[in-house]
């Protein structure tokens, strides 16, 4: 669901209580795992992690590259996650993780999709997302 709040606590805010608790665990999980370099800023009504374009440069659309993002859905919460095609490997080690814990992965192109915190696997969310630094992101836009 789509929010015009300012600020990550202002979104935090607007949260029900249920989701803000899972929300607020897994921003804590991104912020420990995330790669220096990255911004985090409110964009496209959630909160998102981004190159800075004094990194990346121009882009097509004029904004920041996202790295990652994280929103409240109508039915579900989502956690977008744009390195995981970014690098060989990566995308393959989310996979076999869930896998191998037996648990169903519900990812779209980068978009990894949660009704419960429970349906998380920290680790291997906390391994993609640390997977990809700043500048090999910006790089790879670029190709």
């Amino acid at each position: 669901m789509h929010s015009d709040a300012a600020t990550v606590s202002g979104y935090l805010d607007e949260l029900p209580e249920d989701r803000r608790a899972a929300i607020g665990q897994v921003l804590a999980l991104v912020r420990a795992n995330l790669p220096e370099g990255y911004d985090e800023v409110m964009r496209w009504g959630m909160i998102t992690w981004e190159v800075p374009l004094a990194v990346s440069g121009p882009t097509y659309n004029g904004k920041p590259l996202m790295y990652a993002a994280l929103a409240n859905q109508k039915r579900h919460m989502a956690l977008y996650l744009c390195g995981v095609n970014c690098l060989p490997g990566v995308e393959d080690g989310l996979r076999a993780a869930y896998a191998a814990a037996g648990r169903k992965l519900d990812l779209g192109k980068a978009c990894l999709r949660f009704r419960k915190l429970d349906d998380l696997l920290p680790e291997a969310v906390a391994a993609v997302i640390a997977a990809v630094p700043v500048a090999d992101f910006a790089a790879s836009a670029r190709r």
